[in-house]
């Protein structure tokens, strides 16, 4: 088994991602999988049945890669998806597969994708479109399982702690798998490493202690009335332990279904962007040349070369808040709205300077 893992708020997270059963699973996996967490016995959540309604929906992606392979999970949604709005270019009735870009791109470079649905039926899948950034990904199945069936998505910010939930997918390869628990927390933030050295975003993402292990990545998190509120991405434990220890996270139905058409409909995403390329200032340059902590600009375009940004700047303040690296703008910018005002503090030859960025949209 493989994952990527960062420290986070004094926890590992791993990205939820199985690269394949080798000899058999231990003991202890095993019951890990098949006992029920404290949170299973759900008061007022048929928990039967939501896994009866919900597992056709539910399918394992095995991935073979270039220099890498592996199973992850993926949901079968129908357009238009519920909670993405109208978004020009897709086409209506049509089922596609949500899951994590992470699955689909072993190392950070996207494989050969083979669909298995819950009744056991195989097809070839074709890649639809990927975005690295907040880790989502689209396929399609060239056959289909006639037995499946598109979940209905239901609405994150419906949410509220202490709401019992349902997780489905393929952990440790053992395809349709349920665990159950409740929503720990909504709208977290957590920077997840992939295995090619890039940083997921889970941005607004819903916190949850029902069991993400390792090959749930990509599956579904569901309401008690069976709709789909999240897309399973990673899971969380103290350092230098493994499995789950009931911190999982999951990218909410407000963020992957409009990501997702927007997918569908051009094979990419245009994320907010305030028009820089930056580089960290790190503690020994800011010695050297006598700069603050912050993000030296190396260019500008759109956005900022409007606002008169330029080459040889540091930022240290974005919207009021510390910018230290790159993955803090990235931050910055995924939680930003194209159109917003946006005010950047700088340095400029040994004096400090305020401007307002009209945030753009990536090309």
């Amino acid at each position: 088994m493989r994952a990527s893992i960062t420290r986070v708020g004094g926890v590992v997270v791993a990205v939820a991602f199985a690269a394949g059963l080798l000899g058999g699973l231990a003991v202890w996996a095993l019951w890990a999988l098949t006992h029920r967490s404290p949170g299973t016995n759900l008061t007022g959540c048929d928990v039967p049945k939501v896994a009866r309604d919900v597992l056709p929906s539910v399918v394992t992606l095995s991935v073979s890669g270039p220099s890498a392979s592996g199973t992850g999970s993926g949901v079968v949604v129908r357009t238009p998806i519920d909670g993405a709005g109208s978004v020009q270019g897709v086409p209506r009735g049509r089922d596609y597969i949500i899951t994590n870009d992470h699955v689909i791109a072993p190392q950070g470079q996207p494989g050969q994708i083979r669909v298995t649905y819950a009744d056991g039926h195989s097809s070839a899948a074709t890649l639809v479109g990927r975005d690295p950034l907040t880790d989502l990904a689209v396929v399609t199945a060239q056959d289909p399982s006639s037995n499946a069936r598109a979940i209905s998505v239901g609405s994150t910010g419906d949410l509220v702690v202490g709401q019992p939930v349902v997780a489905l997918g393929a952990p440790l390869g053992l395809t349709s798998t349920v665990t159950s628990g409740i929503v720990s927390a909504t709208d977290r933030y957590v920077r997840v490493p992939s295995e090619s050295g890039a940083t997921h975003h889970l941005v607004g993402a819903v916190q949850t202690d029902a069991s993400i292990n390792p090959g749930n990545s990509g599956g579904a998190l569901v309401n008690c009335s069976r709709q789909l509120v999240g897309i399973n991405s990673a899971g969380a434990a103290p350092g230098g332990e493994g499995g789950s220890v009931g911190l999982g996270f999951a990218i909410p139905s407000s963020l992957f279904a409009p990501l997702a058409s927007e997918m569908i409909a051009t094979g990419t995403v245009r994320h907010p962007t305030l028009g820089l390329q930056v580089a960290e200032v790190t503690a020994a340059l800011a010695r050297q040349y006598g700069l603050p902590p912050g993000l030296f600009v190396q260019a500008v375009t759109g956005p900022a070369a409007d606002a008169d940004l330029r080459p040889g700047d540091v930022i240290t303040t974005i919207g009021g808040q510390a910018v230290r690296s790159v993955d803090d703008l990235n931050a910055l910018e995924l939680h930003a709205t194209p159109g917003d005002s946006v005010k950047v503090e700088f340095t400029r030859d040994g004096g400090s300077h305020t401007v307002s960025v009209t945030v753009g949209q990536a090309d």
